[in-house]
Formats: structure tokens, sequence, C-alpha cells
């Protein structure tokens, strides 16, 4: 939830009931979606296209980079959420893929059995009984709740790239991983329709609830009426 512009991947989540999120600044916040649909158009879609055309295993690589990083947060908020086993798989996770995995470029993890998964500070305060608190679009960031902009901190904090103390580095990792998150939306994006705005939001509400449940005892609408679909 914390990826820079993360808008469009949402659209493949499942519709789940979604907590109440309110949104009392939709006008503030619709001159925010427009400023960041404007930056996205003049600035990091250009720059993803170009990183589209690499080859397919350099961009599975950066990609397994990236996601290793993240192992170690997802493992810190584990153990915050009282999932000690799914915390000590994470950590597990990081050490094989940044020793045997090659610094993470290979998911030497996933192919002996462990799974990858995603856990922020967001995530963690809404599992302690921290309610969402009104929709934000924030600029250049994207979509965000009350709740998981206060977050932000923390999570920054508990990131790998916080702490490293070559600034040059850090910059040029993030940026790094901006580029590759939007290259992999650039097939989805064409899924957002009508009011682009509204799409987003609901989208967004619903990826959050969903991801704080684990994807269990969710309510897979949008599967149900395939199904409909199909019978008929």
């Amino acid at each position: 939830m914390n990826k820079f512009f993360l808008v469009s991947v949402f659209l493949l989540v499942p519709i789940v009931i979604a907590e109440d999120v309110s949104d009392p600044f939709e006008d503030l916040n619709r001159v925010s979606f427009e400023f960041n649909e404007k930056l996205d158009e003049k600035l990091l879609k250009p720059i993803a296209k170009t990183y589209s055309k690499f080859p397919p295993k350099i961009k599975l690589g950066v990609t397994n980079f990236f996601n290793n990083l993240e192992d170690v947060e997802t493992s810190l908020n584990q153990f915050l959420q009282g999932k000690p086993k799914k915390s000590l798989n994470d950590i597990t996770r990081f050490i094989i893929n940044s020793t045997i995995g090659l610094a993470g470029f290979v998911d030497v993890a996933s192919k002996i059995g462990l799974d990858r998964h995603e856990e922020d500070f967001g995530q963690t305060l809404a599992v302690w009984g921290v309610g969402p608190g009104p929709y934000i679009m924030l600029p250049a960031f994207g979509p965000s709740t009350l709740r998981d902009t206060l977050s932000r901190p923390v999570s920054s904090f508990s990131s790998i790239t916080f702490h490293m103390t070559d600034a040059d580095v850090n910059i040029a990792l993030k940026s790094i991983d901006a580029i590759e998150t939007r290259e992999r939306l650039l097939d989805v994006e064409s899924l957002l329709s009508g009011d682009r705005y509204a799409f987003v939001k609901d989208a967004y509400i619903q990826s959050m609830s969903y991801e704080i449940k684990d994807g269990i005892d969710v309510e897979d609408k949008f599967i149900d009426d395939m199904d409909d679909f199909l019978i008929d």
C-alpha cells in the first residue's frame, strides 16, 4: 500500500466488503488526483514504457530484488500482528534470498516453498483495532487513508533503504522501485473507466480490506457474478 502510484494494481484484487471509509476532503483529494495523473503522464509513465522494453529476465530480477527488501518490514509486522510463524517465514525468505539468491535477484525461497507476503504498519494498526479514518489522496504518493498516512514514518523507518547512509544510493533505489512498480501496471491501467477518481478510491479501499484480512473470509462478488453469467 505504500508504493509510488500503486493504483491500478488494486483492480486485480477480488471485490470484498471493505471498511467504511469516508471522503470528507473529496474536493481537495480530486485536485491531488489530477496532479498525480499529470505527473504520471509526463514523467513516470514514459520512463516505465522505456523500462518495459528491457529483457524479461532483468525485469524479473529487479522485481525480486525489491520484493526481497520488503520481506524485512513484512516479517516485523507479521510479528507485531501476532503471527510468529509467518514472521519467521518472511525473515527466513530474506536471509535465503539475500545469500543464495544473490542479493535477492533470484527468488530461491519461493522455489523451496516459503511463500511471500506483504504487510506494512498500516495493516498492523488495523489489526490492533485502529480505524481507517478519512480517505486521503496524497500528492505524488497516491491513495491512502489517515491511518495509512500516519503509519508511513514507521513503515519508512522499518525499511532497509531508510538506513542506507548514502543518500544518492537511497534515492536511486527508491526511484528504480517506483519505475519497476509503474511498469508492472501498464497493462492493467486500461481497466480504469468512468470516474477515474472514484474508481481508484473504491479499488484502493477494497484492496486495503483484502490485505488486512489476508484474503480470508472475504466476499468475492466479482467471481460470483462471473459464475452467474457463465451459468446463464
